[in-house]
C-alpha cells in the first residue's frame, strides 16, 4: 500500500515536471516568434502584448508576407512571359475583361528548351478545369522526365511550373511535337 502511494506521488511529480517544461518551452518559442516581428508591424509595444496578441500579430505578419510573395511571383512570371514576347495584358492583367474577373482566364503556356531539359510554364484561371497530370503524361510520353513541379495561386490565376529532363540523351525530346500536343490539350 505504501509502495503504491509512493509510486502515484512520483508519477504525479513527474507529470507536473513534464508539464512545467512544456510551458517553459512554449513561452520561449512564443518569445522567439514575437522577436521576429518587426516593430513597425506591431500596433502597441511588444512588452504589453499578451501571448495571444503576439500570436495574432505574428499570424497577421506572416499572412502579409505571403500575400507579398504571391504578388512578387505574379510580377516575376508576367515579366518572364513578356520578355519571351508573350502578351500578358490581354488575358492575364486586363481588369476590363469580365471573364478574367470571374476566373475564366484562357490558359497560357510557354515551353522552353534548355538542351537536356525543358521548362513548362502554365497559367490558367481557377475555374478552368485543368488536368496537370495530362501535361506530365505528354512530357513523359515524349521522352522527358518531370523532376519538379510547383504551383502558386495569385488572385484568380494558377501558375504551374514544371521542370523536366531528357530521359535518354541520344534520343532527346522533340520540342515542337511537345508544344503541339500541349497546345492541343490546353486549347
Amino acid at each position: 500500500m505504501n509502495k503504491s502511494t509512493s509510486n502515484n506521488q512520483s508519477l504525479k511529480v513527474e507529470r507536473k515536471t513534464v508539464e512545467k517544461n512544456r510551458r517553459i518551452r512554449m513561452n520561449i518559442l512564443c518569445s522567439k516568434l514575437a522577436s521576429l516581428i518587426p516593430q513597425h508591424h506591431i500596433t502597441t509595444s511588444k512588452e504589453s502584448l499578451s501571448r495571444q496578441d503576439q500570436l495574432d500579430q505574428a499570424t497577421s505578419y506572416i499572412t502579409q508576407l505571403k500575400e507579398r510573395i504571391d504578388g512578387l511571383k505574379l510580377r516575376k512570371e508576367q515579366a518572364i512571359l513578356q520578355s519571351e514576347g508573350i502578351d500578358t495584358s490581354s488575358s492575364l492583367t486586363s481588369s476590363i475583361d469580365q471573364k478574367a474577373k470571374l476566373g475564366f482566364v484562357p490558359p497560357v503556356f510557354q515551353l522552353r528548351d534548355h538542351g537536356l531539359g525543358l521548362d513548362v510554364i502554365l497559367i490558367s484561371g481557377r475555374r478552368k478545369n485543368f488536368m496537370l497530370y495530362e501535361v506530365i503524361r505528354i512530357l513523359e510520353e515524349e521522352g522527358a522526365e518531370v523532376v519538379s513541379a510547383s504551383f502558386s495561386v495569385v488572385g484568380d490565376k494558377i501558375f504551374h511550373t514544371l521542370h523536366a529532363q531528357v530521359r535518354l540523351c541520344r534520343v532527346g525530346v522533340e520540342t515542337t511535337r511537345v508544344y503541339e500536343r500541349l497546345k492541343e490539350l490546353i486549347h
